[in-house]
């Protein structure tokens, strides 16, 4: 009968690599070792063939249900021409494609004949499949826009699968395929909480904002719809609703969202950022600024905050930055200086990190 694990610690005050002549020192760390030979270092043998951890002086079974971490295949690429490795495992199955991708390929390597060519091109043509061929051109071109736009990568694979319901479900047919790309990648830029602009997304992918704003409209319509059909059919087989599934409808850009990037590309510091998410998050919502664009909202909270923080930022630096122009700034902030006295908090005071008297009346 196996014996269990025991966990004992080394022998304290006995590194393994010192010497004698050595300080005395703690050992902490924590080491298996045999309970009736009981030697520093232990001498334990993994035996993958029967899964046991056995000591390799008496035999004693100190743990079972070893898990071998070797590879499962045996390769033979050194033997082979073109050090081709033909282990049997292939590339995972791609979510975001039709099919189930366990097609054989047909290689070029025939020494030169010509006829694996052959071969090549005939399977190509009998497994020719226009539907991937256009989602393979539209995640390349998704995959493109999103790197332009330096998007993290898992926007791109949310506006890639949002791209692959609208193609599954043959809804809003007509519509160009850039059109689509840039209504998706607007959409899942907000659902992964980096929202981008009209602006930003029309400077990459030059479909026009007022095209941009219909696309988002109709794909949301679209999206709410199948979203609803698809819980009623599950609330109708007797099934439970699963909150994560289903698709939440995006919300309208807040200011304070924008202040996080426009600072960083500022260089500003933290506190001058968050200094000026929470100007943004006041008059946003209660102050004179309430119902304008979040871009002059965000653009002039930056430019008070960072006068506060006494590291000034002109409103033609921050208007580079947010695409806002610099008049629309100094207007936007003549409502936030008028009320300075409620909106600027003692902590922020506090310690000299914030002076008021650094505002500018304009």
């Amino acid at each position: 009968m196996a014996s269990p694990i025991v966990a004992q610690p080394l022998l304290a005050g006995v590194p393994l690599n010192a010497s004698a002549d050595a300080p005395w020192q703690e050992n902490l760390n924590m080491s298996m070792i045999c309970r009736d030979c009981k030697e520093v270092p232990p001498n334990l043998v993994e035996e993958f063939s029967s899964g046991d951890m056995v000591c390799g002086s008496c035999g004693l079974v100190l743990g079972d249900r070893i898990v071998d971490t070797r590879s499962e295949w045996r390769t033979f690429s050194n033997d082979d021409q073109g050090n081709d490795d033909p282990s049997r495992v292939g590339d995972g199955a791609n979510p975001l494609l039709n099919g189930s991708q366990l097609q054989t390929t047909i290689s070029f390597g025939d020494g030169g004949s010509g006829r694996s060519r052959e071969l090549h091109r005939a399977q190509n043509k009998s497994t020719h499949d226009k539907a991937t061929k256009g989602l393979l051109t539209a995640y390349k071109e998704i995959g493109a826009f999103c790197d332009a736009m330096h998007i993290p990568k898992n926007v791109s694979d949310t506006a890639k699968h949002l791209y692959k319901m609208v193609d599954d479900a043959k809804a809003l047919k007509g519509k160009p395929q850039d059109v689509l790309s840039a209504g998706c990648i607007f959409i899942a830029c907000r659902q992964c909480k980096v929202p981008r602009t009209f602006r930003e997304v029309f400077a990459v992918t030059k479909v026009t904002k007022k095209e941009i704003g219909r696309i988002f409209k109709a794909l949301e319509k679209f999206f709410a719809a199948q979203n609803q059909e698809k819980m009623d059919q599950v609330v109708q087989s007797g099934g439970i609703v699963n909150p994560d599934d289903s698709y939440t409808t995006t919300t309208s850009t807040r200011a304070q969202q924008l202040c996080v990037r426009y600072c960083s590309h500022l260089h500003l510091s933290a506190f001058c950022q968050s200094v000026a998410e929470e100007l943004a998050e006041k008059m946003s919502s209660v102050g004179a600024l309430a119902g304008r664009s979040p871009l002059s909202v965000a653009a002039a909270c930056i430019y008070m905050a960072s006068y506060f923080t006494g590291q000034a930022k002109t409103a033609k630096e921050i208007s580079g930055v947010a695409g806002v122009s610099d008049g629309t700034i100094r207007n936007a902030y003549k409502f936030l200086y008028a009320e300075r006295d409620t909106l600027i908090r003692e902590e922020w005071l506090k310690n000299g990190k914030g002076d008021m008297k650094r505002l500018p009346p304009s």
